[in-house]
């Protein structure tokens, strides 16, 4: 054999080497997180409030504006559902959020009372 076959070969099986001897558990293995304390659980809680709150206003906006412009087109039927589509979407995220937000701040409070007694 060729000393460039050799030495090409010698490497190679000594990257498989290495590769085969290091352990991908060590590499993928995070560290849990904290639980939030009770002032960062009711703020977690007040922005998912908000969030929810804001993705119903966008919604709404954009239900009411589909529904504007197909009334300016002369379609009211098609105005009527794009604005009743998006006062639905905005109630639903309204109230995916304000429950979201409000278990939140529940848990925050009871995690606040705790530290109290």
């Amino acid at each position: 054999m060729s000393r460039t076959k050799l030495g090409g070969i010698t490497l190679g099986v000594a990257i498989a080497a290495c590769a085969w001897c290091q352990s991908s558990a060590d590499q993928n293995a995070t560290a849990p997180k904290p639980d939030r304390g009770a002032i960062g659980e009711i703020g977690a809680g007040a922005r998912s409030i908000g969030s929810g709150t804001a993705r119903g206003a966008g919604d709404l906006a954009k239900g009411a504006g589909r529904g504007v412009a197909y009334l300016g087109t002369l379609h009211p039927i098609d105005a009527s559902a794009y604005v009743a589509k998006g006062a639905a979407g905005a109630g639903k995220n309204v109230a995916i959020g304000t429950a979201d937000g409000a278990g939140k701040v529940t848990k925050g409070i009871g995690r606040a009372f705790k530290h109290l007694f």
